[in-house]
């Protein structure tokens, strides 16, 4: 999820439902967890509404982002999407 959060333009719930097929739910769920392993991210608002805006990754925490992106086909393959 934070190689999709790094790679999409303006990454909000829709754009990685869209993205990886995964339902609303479970984008959340994961985005919501993602701090607990140290991975850190930001929502930007980006509008009038509550929850208008997009997600910012401002924080691998102790993964190594630059090996994340060398396998970025691989990671995205095992989880069922297209990187």
């Amino acid at each position: 999820m934070a190689l999709l959060v790094e790679n999409l333009e303006r990454p909000n719930v829709p754009k990685l439902i869209e993205k990886t097929g995964w339902p609303r739910r479970t984008i959340q769920d994961v985005l919501k967890a993602l701090p607990g392993i140290g991975i850190e991210l930001i929502f930007v608002q980006d509008g009038r509404r509550h929850n208008d805006g997009y997600y910012q990754l401002s924080d691998w925490g102790p993964f190594d982002s630059q090996w994340v992106l060398d396998r970025e086909r691989d990671i995205a393959s095992s989880l069922g999407f297209r990187a």
